[in-house]
């Protein structure tokens, strides 16, 4: 399953600092913790990754290595590729 969307890069301080970006869509397939695996597209970085629950919905993590390659920063928003593991 693939979805595409357009989100704003928020900041999370937390044990350890992380940026997110906060999906439109909430997914059905899940392991430990109600996490989704993914494979993300944004620009022309990929990697793999899971959506962490929040508030009913999820936030994709954003690696530092990822916003680095793409010259992006806290408030930007950026058009999200992203496909659920092991969905169609």
């Amino acid at each position: 399953m693939e979805r595409a969307f357009d989100g704003e890069i928020h900041y999370w301080r937390g044990p350890a600092p992380y940026h997110f970006v906060a999906l439109p869509v909430a997914e059905a397939v899940t392991y430990g913790w109600g996490m989704v695996p993914v494979s993300v597209r944004i620009g022309d970085t990929a990697w793999r990754t899971s959506l962490f629950p929040k508030d009913g919905g999820y936030l994709l993590p954003l690696r530092d290595s990822v916003r680095r390659k793409e010259s992006l920063e806290l408030g930007d928003v950026v058009s999200v590729r992203l496909t659920v593991a092991g969905v169609g």
